[in-house]
């Protein structure tokens, strides 16, 4: 957030009115800093002018970095650092406070304006600490909504027929109609919705103002709804309500900070942010909307979330029926699998090739072991020809989940659910067969990073004395890539920041950068990064390959080698990912799907999340003769059958070393991950 030049310089701006309209009125300038962080919207007010400011910050570590910046920026005089939670804080010649605030500044919002417990802390800060009238920055925030049309967001929410061409004819696997009528989880779904491409979404309603909050007034945080009325542009399913928010800083909204997407805010000069993204919420169920023909979209809300619900407009406004439940999963599926796994059993492409795969490795006489979390595979297996198919379900959720699916597709006598893990089947569990097929895609809802899905291997180790001689593996192995990309911004979420808005808050940077000395945070870290955009500087390597036709080895994994990089820019880290070998010509990558053009921009599997390995010190290149000859990586992976889940030592990398054209005394050592 110290990276976010807008909100930096219009917090600042919105302070100096503020105090500036205090002091007008003759009166001292006492300001009250909730959420503080490092000092920084306390110490502009002090530096605009403010006679004192109390500066609240609960977490204890921040708040020492928070003493220690405001004494090195000279402030120490003028602002109090509280270690406490507002609604905590007392006020009188005995309290942390000795009188009300007459200034209010806080930034206490989410992606959903309200999810970090906004409405809450205002309320109680006007009550308890601030005097009646103040003065409040931002002074208020305004929620906008637009209804829209996406196959691919709503395939975040709804899994869609799954088609089949089996030999007698075709099949179409559905969902039960308890999935078909979920609501989905209550959670906002919060994205870059800058990286969203026109071609994806339809517009069938203007951006209108769903509700605002004064937070110069008292506020209320109890549950309420916002009702308004729409007329849709075009005709069409009415499935998604993307929304964003602003907040003015001055009451005159002249000083305005906004999360408008690209189609809404005309201009090309975006402020990138991780921190304030936009909503997707994703309506109870599809609604078919004409053109001209008017609805209402109600919003609800409690103190930390928001949800919305659509209606037809019935003659006059009837408010009846405004109440709306906060949707509940009742299917399961939706605390099963998260959007993006959603999106994945959508994906008609991915889907093609396991069927592609399977078809060519089933037999009317196989038998089939699937060992995945919640997987369409032994569906598919069954429908495709297989004799006899198992199915490893470890939680209760994914049984639940797929005796429901099976049901509704008439297989619950066809397809049999194991209610064991790999290690403890039985052949009384295999009803004494020997498998001929084990499958996986591999899923596994535990997993964070790329190669934790090799638990796959574990399972298939531990099961090999229920497989027959000539049993069939798909898929037959896996490969983990490595590729080094400049970023276009999520570099910032790594980098010190320095000075900001001419204040020094080099210990906040000191504080994370000895956070990251643990090994433990020399990871690797799982990132979307269809949502961030990166050209790749090298070409993708190959750094590891894991034979699942042969049980895990004893010994050690290890690879060494080198990556030269081909283009100039920034090298600011390493992505890794993996890619699954089905069958000899078949394969899944859950990574780099194709480098896109000359200047290397790379398109991401959207469906998986990658590893990022951010470098220490990113070396810069102006040239192609400034390249640095190559990026040498050392790789070690120490596979042991321990008790599942995963040994924490199963993929451990032990070290990347970079080295620079100036030769071999500029090798730095990064240890980079440790895995589950």
């Amino acid at each position: 957030m110290l990276h976010d030049k807008d909100r930096n310089m219009k917090y600042y701006q919105g302070i100096r009115a503020a105090v500036s309209r205090v002091k007008e009125r003759g009166e001292k300038a006492i300001v009250l800093d909730i959420g503080t962080g490092t000092g920084l919207l306390s110490m502009m007010a002090a530096s605009a002018g403010a006679d004192f400011c109390y500066a609240i910050e609960v977490f204890k570590p921040m708040a020492n970095a928070a003493v220690k910046i405001v004494e090195k920026n000279g402030f120490r005089d003028k602002i109090k650092v509280i270690n406490k939670h507002s609604t905590e804080v007392t006020v009188g010649p005995d309290g942390d406070m000795q009188c009300r605030a007459n200034i209010l500044v806080t930034e206490l919002f989410d992606t959903e304006l309200i999810g970090e417990g906004a409405l809450p802390t205002y309320e109680h800060a006007h009550k308890y600490l601030v005097q009646e009238g103040c003065e409040a920055v931002p002074h208020r925030a305004t929620v906008y909504v637009q209804l829209v049309e996406s196959k691919r967001m709503w395939s975040w929410n709804k899994l869609f027929p799954v088609r089949v061409e089996a030999e007698d004819g075709e099949k179409i696997v559905v969902s039960p109609s308890e999935m078909e009528n979920c609501p989905g989880v209550p959670s906002v779904c919060d994205i870059q919705l800058n990286q969203m491409p026109s071609s994806d979404f339809t517009i069938l309603s203007d951006v209108v103002t769903m509700f605002s909050v004064d937070f110069s007034k008292p506020v209320r945080s109890a549950s309420t709804y916002y009702r308004v009325q729409l007329e849709p542009v075009k005709s069409g399913k009415a499935q998604i309500v993307l929304s964003w928010w602003d907040i003015d800083m001055d009451p005159s909204g002249t000083i305005n900070c906004t999360m408008a997407p690209y189609w809404v805010k005309s201009t090309s000069a975006f402020q990138w942010r991780d921190h304030w993204m936009q909503c997707v919420y994703f309506l109870p169920n599809e609604e078919p909307v004409l053109q001209g023909e008017k609805v209402y979209l109600t919003a609800c809300r409690d103190e930390y979330s928001v949800w919305y619900k659509l209606q037809k407009a019935r003659g006059e406004d009837n408010k009846a029926d405004v109440c709306v439940e906060s949707p509940i999963c009742r299917c399961q599926a939706h605390l099963l699998w998260n959007r993006p796994r959603f999106g994945e059993l959508n994906d008609q492409n991915r889907t093609r090739q396991y069927i592609k795969s399977l078809m060519n490795v089933l037999r009317t006489d196989s038998v089939c072991l699937c060992i995945s979390d919640g997987s369409l595979l032994p569906v598919l297996a069954h429908y495709l020809g297989a004799k006899q198919v198992f199915t490893v379900e470890n939680s209760a959720v994914s049984r639940s989940v797929m005796e429901k699916f099976f049901k509704a597709n008439h297989l619950e006598d066809k397809i049999k659910i194991l209610e064991a893990r790999p290690e403890s089947l039985t052949s009384s569990h295999l009803e004494d067969k020997k498998i001929s097929v084990l499958v996986g895609e591999p899923f596994f809802t535990t997993s964070l990073l790329p190669w934790h899905n090799l638990y796959f291997w574990y399972a298939r180790t531990a099961v090999s004395k229920h497989l027959a001689s000539n049993v069939t593996i798909l898929p037959q192995s896996a490969s983990l890539h490595m590729m080094i990309v400049e970023f276009q911004d999520l570099w910032r979420i790594r980098s010190p920041c320095g000075i900001c808005e001419g204040f020094d808050v080099r210990t906040m940077d000191d504080m994370i950068k000895s956070s990251l000395d643990f090994r433990e945070s020399k990871e690797a870290e799982p990132h979307p990064l269809w949502e961030y955009p990166c050209k790749s500087l090298s070409d993708p390597l190959e750094v590891l390959v894991f034979d699942f036709r042969e049980t895990v080895p004893q010994h050690c994994l290890s690879t060494e080698g080198s990556v030269n990089l081909l283009r100039k820019g920034k090298s600011h880290g390493a992505v890794l990912w993996m890619e699954y070998h089905l069958t000899a010509d078949i394969s899944v990558s859950t990574g780099l799907m194709q480098i896109s053009n000359e200047k290397g921009n790379c398109e991401w599997n959207p469906h998986c999340k990658q590893a990022v390995y951010f470098f220490s010190s990113v070396i810069e290149s102006e040239s192609l003769a400034d390249l640095p000859s190559a990026v040498i990586c050392r790789d070690n992976c120490l596979p042991e059958l321990l008790p599942f889940p995963l040994s924490s030592n199963f993929c451990q990398v032990i070290g990347m070393v970079e080295r620079s054209h100036e030769g071999a005394g500029a090798y730095s050592t990064l240890p980079f991950h440790q895995g589950m």
